[in-house]
């Protein structure tokens, strides 16, 4: 597992900084730098839209990454100890990234 913190205090998932999924997806399969990638599972939270209360926010999930040029990912997994996510009033996906993504 991969420590998370998360700075896209918009999605739904957020808590505190930490991600209430269990796993989530970053995309980014042709990325080059930190801003070619996002965080598939970002869902904004609106004003006709709870926050996630039901799941508990964690540190420690897992990662699935299609950034296969980042040097932290094997076979579509984030190797790295800690990630940060981020994605200040990010609207959409696309908004976010993953900020730890380092080019081979």
């Amino acid at each position: 597992m991969t420590d998370l913190v998360c700075s896209a205090e918009t999605c739904v998932h957020n808590c505190d900084k930490f991600c209430c999924k269990g796993t989530i997806l970053v995309e980014g399969a042709s990325a080059n730098c930190c801003g070619d990638t996002c965080c598939a599972s970002f869902d904004e939270q609106t004003q006709n839209c709870c926050k996630n209360k039901y799941e508990t926010p964690s540190r420690g999930l897992n990662v699935e990454c299609e950034a296969v040029s980042c040097i932290y990912n094997e076979g579509r997994m984030c190797t790295a100890e800690e990630i940060s996510i981020s994605g200040r009033n990010a609207k959409v996906a696309s908004h976010t990234e993953c900020a730890t993504y380092q080019n081979r």
